[in-house]
């Protein structure tokens, strides 16, 4: 392979069978499970980078199941996002993600700087539950439930807030293992249908593990739970920030 092959067809590893396809990455069908909690302001100060600031102690935990979705296939996801200003916008940042697919770990590694890692999320409906679960290697490291299709939301306005920006810190080391990518990603989600959104009540425990820590954010107090199908296109980034050089 001539070195001009290599720069025309190099954006993925390993360089003759890429983990992934080149986007855009489009999702059918994807269903989300959001439980809003209050938490500590203190463990929030800890885990969140400047520039970005925390607008008030409250993480939303996700589970997200895409049965379709082009270039990653079939997975399911879960984590953490805080709301959070950048420069007086209002926005999410993705503290966490755990799931169960090669390709969208490193596409989403790799692209975005999604702070994904290997685990066994699952999304399902327990007769008149929705039930989320995450376990990491054996071990229940999260557990959420809502009562299912209690009360219907407002897709409008569901439609709108997923509209707002999205910050990831991408971090590539350089070989000799010292920083070479250090840099916060903003990016937005595109194309939104919203098929249809749900509120019910709802329940959320974290538990300590020491590979996954999700309960270093403990739940103070659930505020809301949402469940919500859509399509809509995973944009690519834009680099708002890089902490190498400013």
């Amino acid at each position: 392979m001539k070195i001009d092959d290599v720069r025309r067809t190099a954006y993925s590893m390993p360089l003759t069978s890429p983990s992934y396809p080149k986007g855009p990455y489009r999702f059918f069908n994807r269903e989300f499970f959001v439980i809003t909690y209050r938490t500590d302001a203190a463990a929030l100060a800890k885990v969140v980078p400047e520039p970005l600031k925390v607008v008030e102690p409250i993480v939303k935990y996700e589970f997200i199941r895409m049965p379709d979705s082009t270039g990653f296939g079939d997975y399911t996801e879960t984590g953490q996002v805080i709301p959070v200003e950048l420069n007086g916008v209002k926005g999410g940042y993705v503290h966490s993600m755990y799931l169960d697919d090669e390709a969208p770990i490193a596409g989403g590694r790799e692209l975005w700087g999604f702070p994904k890692k290997l685990a066994r999320p699952s999304l399902k409906v327990e007769s008149d539950t929705l039930v989320g679960t995450l376990n990491y290697g054996s071990v229940l490291v999260a557990s959420a439930t809502m009562g299912y299709k209690f009360e219907a939301l407002d897709k409008a306005a569901l439609h709108q807030s997923l509209l707002a920006p999205n910050w990831v810190i991408k971090i590539i080391p350089h070989v000799d293992g010292t920083s070479r990518v250090c840099e916060l990603v903003e990016y937005y989600l595109e194309d939104i249908t919203v098929q249809e959104a749900w509120t019910g009540p709802g329940a959320l425990g974290l538990f300590p593990h020491a590979l996954a820590d999700v309960a270093k954010l403990p739940v103070l107090e659930v505020i809301s739970a949402a469940h919500f199908r859509t399509d809509l296109t995973l944009g690519l980034g834009k680099v708002v920030h890089d902490y190498l050089k400013d």
